[in-house]
């Protein structure tokens, strides 16, 4: 499958560099994926953090995207999109490099709290990326193949998830703490460089690139009030038209998905009891899954469309923390990987096109921008909420609301997404 993805014989020549870059980009991003961002919870987790502290590391980076999201769609807006995504790529995971040496100059605490203050920092350059990168994605694949690409992505994101998720686990489980730790920050360094390298060559599709902002703009324009100013700085109308149900939509749904999110770690670590030889395996189980879903994306977004598939999808994702809560050993905890990778694996693959169907070619990054807002206030409040809702009625009954949760959220995006 891989190497049919990367020949592709059946694509069109003009589009080759593009998709093959897009698939390396991601490749390397899942060995970031599956090594630092994949155990820097569980490494907070064994240094005393609290469910506070690990939600605070997710809220962080959500805060500066509240702060800066419309701005950085404007300035994306008014450059080339392909070097703004991969100089804010490049700002943004510096920061990975950072993580390395923390266990030579803090104590277990203060490593905690170095870890949510550089997450802070690293979203500053992170906003624009985040608001770039779906503009550019839009920009350098035509309609027709973004299914295609999407769901190819996410079959190269999964098998570097997976194997870089059992080298790190074996890795851990052999290499003394915090050492071991040490050695896996500096493998998702490698693989965050190496991805910003080949977003560099994603560039936009010449034919089919809408103007730029900057290029809408008259030469002079006459001064307005203030608060028309404010409004269209703001761009409000985006919210007032069909486009703001979705935002509200996706909010929910990146709540629902998030919100169990600081409470994983805790429950793998502290009620499970994981080593992370077990974390790692699965990991690797579930972007298995992930993969075998991502396979049959484009058939399910065929027969269904994208907006069923992420409803359905969401649904199913529900299935993941009500059986982790009923879960009591390892083997439990394989099988529900097994059982949330394959739906996360539709509906990961199909929201992003879902709101890209959605956006007016000639302004998709304001547009993003919105939604950008939506995602991180979900992730801001999930990450506040999660860790209240656990401390009140335990660990398990929490993680049993969350997938009631998640299924409501489905629900709302087949009825009124």
């Amino acid at each position: 499958m891989l190497s049919r993805l990367l020949r592709q014989a059946d694509i069109p020549r003009e589009y080759r560099s593009n998709f093959l870059h897009l698939y390396l980009d991601i490749g390397w991003f899942g060995i970031l994926s599956g090594s630092a961002v994949n155990f820097l919870t569980i490494y907070a987790a064994r240094l005393g953090a609290s469910a506070l502290e690990i939600g605070l590391i997710g809220a962080a980076s959500a805060v500066v995207n509240l702060l800066v999201a419309i701005p950085a769609g404007r300035w994306v807006a008014k450059r080339n999109t392909g070097l703004a995504v991969f100089w804010s790529s490049v700002f943004y995971r510096l920061g990975y490099a950072l993580w390395i040496p923390l266990p030579w100059l803090f104590n277990a605490q203060g490593q905690v709290w170095a870890l949510i203050v550089l997450t802070f920092l690293m979203a500053i350059p992170l906003t624009p990326l985040g608001v770039g990168f779906n503009a550019l994605f839009a920009e350098a694949v035509p309609t027709e193949y973004r299914a295609h690409v999407a769901g190819g992505r996410n079959v190269v994101l999964s098998v570097a998830y997976i194997l870089s998720s059992l080298v790190c686990g074996r890795i851990l489980d052999t290499v003394a703490f915090p050492v071991g730790y040490q050695i896996v920050f500096a493998i998702g360094f490698i693989g965050a460089a190496m991805s910003s390298l080949h977003l560099y060559f994603v560039r936009p599709l010449k034919k089919d690139r809408p103007p730029r902002l900057s290029d809408l703009q008259p030469a002079a324009s006459s001064p307005a009030n203030p608060p028309r100013q404010v409004s269209s700085s703001l761009r409000l109308d985006i919210l007032r038209g069909p486009f703001g149900a979705i935002v509200g939509v996706m909010f929910f749904f990146h709540l629902a998905h998030y919100i169990a999110s600081p409470i994983y770690p805790l429950f793998n670590v502290n009620v499970l009891k994981l080593n992370d030889d077990n974390i790692g395996i699965g990991t690797a189980l579930f972007y298995v899954t992930v993969l075998i879903g991502s396979a049959l994306l484009k058939r399910s977004v065929k027969r269904l469309g994208h907006q069923r598939v992420t409803g359905w999808g969401m649904i199913g994702m529900a299935s993941y923390p009500f059986f982790l809560a009923l879960s009591s050993q390892v083997w439990h905890f394989y099988a529900v990987s097994l059982l949330g990778g394959f739906t996360w694996g539709l509906a990961g693959g199909a929201y992003a096109n879902y709101l890209l169907e959605n956006i007016p070619d000639h302004d998709r990054p304001a547009y993003l921008a919105w939604y950008n807002m939506a995602l991180n206030a979900g992730i801001l409040a999930a990450s506040f909420l999660g860790p209240l809702i656990a401390d009140s009625v335990g660990l398990s009954v929490a993680l049993i609301l969350f997938a009631v949760m998640r299924a409501l959220a489905g629900v709302v995006i087949l009825r009124r997404g």
